[in-house]
């Protein structure tokens, strides 16, 4: 006869795994500002922690790390963004423009970055295949007027 091996325990565990893991997934990278924005296909695995986001009103936001992005000008941003890449680890700054957004407004805050050496990637999400809209891709652009 052979000794009766109780499951009860394994499956407590592996619902309290699951719980685990569904509930820190829901907080990944928090966007605190709405923006729509545009598709790419080349992706790049950096992640800053300084957000600089353009809304469709072409509106100047700011935030580093899990902070509530606050609005600015664009003369107060550059002040703010060289204090927070100090502290950011990766160096990079992902700026979030809106796809509604002119051209001129994007690369006005991209000239106002590389004038004071802040190296800046845009944020884009991927073209759509079955993905999911929470992971939040970051498009490489370099923001000196050097070709690569």
């Amino acid at each position: 006869m052979m000794a009766a091996f109780s499951m009860a325990s394994m499956t407590d565990v592996i619902f309290l795994l699951l719980i685990f893991f569904m509930v820190t997934s829901t907080f990944v990278f928090p966007t605190g500002l709405e923006v729509t924005l545009p598709q790419s296909t080349e992706q790049s695995a950096v992640k800053p922690g300084t957000r600089v986001y353009i809304d469709a009103e072409k509106n100047l936001f700011a935030s580093t790390g899990d902070e509530q992005p606050q609005p600015l000008q664009l003369d107060a941003l550059v002040t703010f963004l060289q204090l927070a890449q100090q502290q950011d680890s990766t160096g990079f700054i992902a700026l979030y423009a809106d796809e509604t957004v002119p051209y001129g407004r994007i690369v006005e805050v991209i000239n106002a970055g590389a004038s004071n050496n802040l190296k800046m990637v845009l944020a884009t999400r991927p073209v759509a295949t079955s993905g999911s809209a929470a992971d939040v891709p970051v498009t490489s652009v370099p923001s000196s007027g050097q070709p690569n």
